[in-house]
C-alpha cells in the first residue's frame, strides 16, 4: 500500500511558482547580454552578414583573380563630421594589399569622438575580407575643424576563388559609418585590433 504524497500548501506552491519565474526571468536575462558578444564572435568567425575579417599579415600567395573594391562612407544623425573616401573604387587582385584613404574632417566648435561600424556587400564576400589595419579598430576623436587622413589596408583572400558562391561577384563594397562616441565610453571601450567591433 503506497502512502499519498502530502499536497502543497497554497503558500508553498505560490513560493514554487514565484521562485520559477524568477529563475526563467534570470535565465532569459544572462541570455539577453551574452547575445550580442556571442553574435560578434559568430560574424567575426564566419563573415556572416558581410562581417569582415582581420589578418596579422599579408598573404604570401597572390591570386589569379581581380576584383572591383568601391567605397562607401556615411554618417550618423547627431555626428558633424564629412568622411569621403580617396577614390570610389579601386580594382585589386586576390592576395593582393590594397591601402585606401578616408579623409574625416571634424566640422563642429567641439572635440569630438565617433567609431566606425562597418561590412562588405554582398555579405557572402565577408569571410574572404581580410583587414590589416583600420581607422575602425578603435574610437577617433577629433579636434574642432580638424582633418585626418585615416587608412584601411585590406586584402582579398585568394581561397575566395575555390567558393563556387563567388563565380558571380565582380564587385565588392566596403562600406563605413561613423557613429558618436561619447568621452566616458571612448575611454571605457578602448577596443584592440585583435578584437574589433562590428556594429
Amino acid at each position: 500500500m503506497t502512502r499519498k504524497s502530502k499536497p502543497l500548501s497554497k503558500e508553498k506552491r505560490a513560493a514554487f511558482i514565484a521562485g520559477g519565474v524568477a529563475a526563467a526571468f534570470l535565465g532569459m536575462l544572462a541570455l539577453s547580454f551574452a547575445a550580442v558578444p556571442l553574435y560578434r564572435i559568430f560574424c567575426a568567425h564566419t563573415g556572416f552578414g558581410g562581417t569582415t575579417q582581420v589578418a596579422h599579415e599579408a598573404p604570401k600567395l597572390r591570386g589569379k583573380r581581380d576584383m572591383v573594391v568601391r567605397f562607401d562612407s556615411n554618417i550618423a544623425k547627431g555626428l558633424d563630421w564629412s568622411f569621403v573616401p580617396d577614390t570610389p573604387q579601386i580594382t585589386v587582385r586576390t592576395g593582393q594589399t590594397a591601402t585606401v584613404f578616408f579623409k574625416v574632417t571634424n566640422r563642429s566648435d567641439q572635440t569630438v569622438s565617433a567609431q566606425a561600424g562597418y561590412n562588405v556587400a554582398p555579405g557572402v564576400v565577408g569571410i574572404y575580407f581580410d583587414k590589416i589595419s583600420c581607422f575602425c579598430f578603435t574610437t577617433q576623436t577629433l579636434a574642432p575643424h580638424e582633418s585626418v587622413d585615416m587608412p584601411v589596408v585590406f586584402f582579398l583572400d585568394p581561397k575566395l576563388e575555390k567558393d563556387k558562391t563567388m563565380d558571380g561577384v565582380e564587385t565588392v563594397t566596403l562600406s563605413y559609418t561613423f557613429y558618436p562616441v561619447t568621452r566616458s565610453t571612448a575611454l571605457e571601450q578602448k577596443p584592440s585590433k585583435t578584437n574589433p567591433p562590428s556594429l
